[in-house]
């Protein structure tokens, strides 16, 4: 079937500087040295070949932050080369929302055709392979939260990626900006596989699908379980799609990241497999329709 890709990472180590894959860090994933290299439109093309892939959007890439337009400029570049079709055809930025010249990052983005979105990480927790914010308070900080507001004006979206423990201040912030689009990354990253964990998880997840400016992308649970099989993560795929309902959900690769816990065939096979039973109308929603939507492609 025809497929919209709305995560996914491009990045080029020759020519610029991405902090986290030119010096490794303690991450999630654990050893991530298979990824710390070059990875093209090609490179993304081959990998995508035996799928219906349409279109795509690309979501920062952990970039320089001293000039993140810079990445913007670049993917835009490659966009607009006719030998791309197009890729990528959405662009999902970074800013820092709580920096002072927050508004002229955003202005310098939207100079560029296909951005769509900002994403900040927000992620926060207790040791530092689970910090990739520096602050766990952003979402309730007042700076923070002038330059979230921001968004409305530029007409962006917001990717949230946060922990299941930090969304009752994400929920809250959805309705406090009822007017700017947010879309939750990765599943809302279950790293906790516990009982405990997923209970805490699933609380969260209810709490951020109460808000109707919430939508979310199924994607990245490789992170969380890198020897997952599709039986493994069917009950997490259908009660996100359950409680957020085929309209406000999405899949996606998370590549080449989640390249490290598996191919782009088997994650789309996966979630083929998953959705057996739904009905085509639900399917094309979740595959293709519910991204062009959100992303404006």
């Amino acid at each position: 079937m025809d497929i919209i890709d709305p995560h996914h990472h491009l990045w080029d180590l020759d020519t610029r500087h991405y902090p986290w894959l030119a010096e490794p860090v303690e991450h999630i994933v654990g050893d991530y040295s298979a990824i710390r290299k070059s990875y093209h439109l090609a490179d993304f093309s081959a990998d995508a070949g035996n799928q219906g892939l349409r279109r795509s959007v690309h979501v920062e890439a952990g970039f320089d932050p001293g000039d993140p337009v810079d990445e913007t400029a670049w993917l835009q570049a490659l966009a607009d080369d006719p030998r791309s079709e197009g890729f990528p055809h959405g662009i999902v930025a970074y800013a820092d929302l709580g920096a002072d010249d927050a508004e002229d990052t955003l202005a310098r983005h939207c100079r560029h055709a296909n951005v769509r979105g900002i994403r900040q990480m927000l992620n926060y927790g207790g040791e530092p392979k689970l910090c990739f914010a520096g602050r766990g308070d952003l979402m309730a900080d007042d700076g923070w939260r002038a330059g979230f507001a921001l968004l409305k004006k530029y007409g962006l979206s917001f990717d949230l990626q946060i922990w299941p423990w930090q969304m009752e201040d994400a929920a809250r912030l959805a309705v406090d900006f009822p007017d700017i689009q947010i879309i939750l990354n990765h599943t809302g990253m279950p790293i906790e596989q516990d009982d405990a964990g997923l209970a805490r998880w699933r609380l969260g997840m209810g709490r951020l699908a109460q808000a109707p400016n919430v939508a979310v992308k199924i994607s990245g649970l490789g992170m969380f379980d890198p020897r997952w099989t599709t039986e493994s993560i069917r009950p997490l795929v259908l009660e996100t799609i359950d409680g957020f309902g085929v309209e406000r959900a999405m899949f996606a690769s998370n590549f080449p990241v989640d390249k490290l816990m598996g191919g782009y065939d088997r994650i789309w096979e996966s979630f083929d497999a998953i959705t057996a039973a739904f009905s085509e109308d639900e399917r094309r929603k979740l595959f293709h329709d519910n991204a062009k939507r959100y992303y404006r492609l």
